[in-house]
């Protein structure tokens, strides 16, 4: 089981925005997948919805400072990306759940988790505490000593999502985080998802809409590298009740279609 626990010390802020993109571009590979992205994040938790080639995982993956801007501004915590003196300083309060993350199999839940912890410069004394703690979040309590190969494909998720909070990151981004859970997991990980966003800004990419209405505070709409929508989850609800071009099992889900057809045809 997921489990919440009380929400941490809240973090002093000396700059305006979490994150803020200005007129953003970004390539993977050869291939520009943002192109003049405007965007600001502050606390709490943002979804982040598009079709596939929308340019999500592009665009976490340039929040994690992997992928360099190729034009335009980015400022991550206050910290300008391309100011590489203060990368390191930066990454240390950053959380990063990749699509397919990376794991060496012998090891331990523990041994992964605190290993990221040492990835990310944590003092080496508060290491054990703070790992066991994130375990205890997810919970893989009972599995903590376990090796990864060992484990189900949603545990082995939710091993991820534990790397992921180790620090308490400022800046948590997690790229489809709830593959592999069962619904009643999707659910306390919403839980979960709602306490981290009670002092960081946390963004979550998903094709799940369901789960972006039910435990975001914002959304991000992204169609083919730039923005169509950002604003709140009932005015998605709102639009898939009232427009009958919307397509989708729920009103959330037919509010997202109608959101891209109105894109696209203006585009």
């Amino acid at each position: 089981m997921i489990r919440a626990v009380s929400a941490h010390e809240v973090r002093p802020r000396a700059y305006a925005w979490d994150v803020e993109a200005a007129r953003l571009r970004l390539k993977a590979g050869r291939h520009l997948a943002v192109d003049g992205l405007d965007l600001s994040l502050g606390p709490g938790v943002h979804g982040l919805l598009g079709p596939n080639g929308a340019g999500k995982t592009t665009l976490m993956r340039a929040l994690s400072t992997v992928v360099k801007p190729a034009g335009g501004t980015l400022r991550l915590l206050g910290a300008d990306v391309t100011d590489r003196r203060g990368l390191r300083g930066l990454r240390s309060r950053l959380g990063y759940l990749p699509q397919d993350f990376g794991y060496y199999p012998r090891f331990t839940v523990r041994d992964y988790v605190e290993y990221m912890a040492w990835l990310r410069e944590m003092p080496k004394p508060s290491i054990p505490m703070a790992a066991q703690r994130a375990i205890d979040r997810v919970g893989l309590t009972d599995r903590a000593d376990s090796r990864l190969k060992a484990l189900s494909g949603g545990m082995l998720r939710r091993a991820g999502i534990a790397q992921a909070i180790v620090n308490d990151p400022a800046l948590l981004l997690l790229d489809e985080p709830t593959v592999g859970l069962d619904p009643e997991q999707r659910v306390e990980f919403r839980n979960l998802l709602r306490e981290l966003g009670s002092d960081s800004c946390v963004l979550v990419s998903t094709h799940l809409v369901e789960d972006v209405v039910a435990a975001c505070s914002d959304v991000v709409v992204m169609d083919k590298g730039t923005l169509v929508f950002q604003g709140l989850p009932t005015d998605i609800v709102r639009l898939g009740e009232t427009d009958p071009d919307g397509i989708g099992d729920s009103p959330a889900e037919r509010g997202y279609s109608v959101l891209l057809k109105r894109h696209r045809r203006t585009a």
